[in-house]
């Protein structure tokens, strides 16, 4: 028997170029309303939105406002609240999924597998045990159990409790 699953939200992806051509960062950090783009924080100079093509639930992004292609182009400053970030993302993370552990990682550069190679991003992918399956290996399909509007609804309270970035002692208050 075979099984379908159906992923309708990214046919627009899919069949439309122009939906590729555009840098979702640079929308994103231009957008009026957070939730139209995912993003559930934004801080002075990065921000945080949902990945619209999981890997898990609550596989987030951390990325600069700046269109740059590397870390290497950004100011520390921006470095250092992509840091602080992570840190407060992954706690958050942990408090609402439980995950056995996390995948943090960039890809830069269109070789290592950046969608966007121009605008570099941090990636946070909670992990379980046993999380990869046949379906992973064998069919090339990920199984995420809610949808990115629950994903958000369940996050964005936690990220609305981030106030600001406290500098003189590195932490989000």
């Amino acid at each position: 028997m075979i099984r379908r699953l159906f992923t309708p939200w990214r046919l627009k992806y899919l069949v439309n170029p122009e939906e590729r051509a555009v840098c979702i960062f640079c929308r994103a950090a231009e957008a009026d309303e957070d939730r139209a783009v995912w993003v559930l924080y934004r801080g002075q100079h990065a921000f945080v939105l949902l990945n619209l093509y999981p890997y898990s639930s609550g596989h987030l992004m951390i990325a600069p406002y700046r269109h740059w292609a590397s870390p290497t182009d950004a100011p520390r400053e921006v470095l250092h609240e992509m840091a602080d970030l992570t840190r407060e993302t992954l706690a958050i993370l942990h408090r609402v999924y439980r995950p056995d552990g996390f995948n943090t990682g960039m890809n830069l550069g269109r070789a290592a597998g950046a969608g966007f190679a121009d605008h570099f991003h941090l990636h946070i992918v909670p992990r379980w045990e046993g999380d990869t399956n046949f379906m992973t290996t064998i069919g090339e399909t990920r199984l995420i159990p809610e949808s990115i509007e629950e994903t958000y609804e369940r996050l964005r309270p936690l990220f609305d409790a981030l106030t600001s970035v406290d500098t003189s002692n590195g932490r989000i208050e």
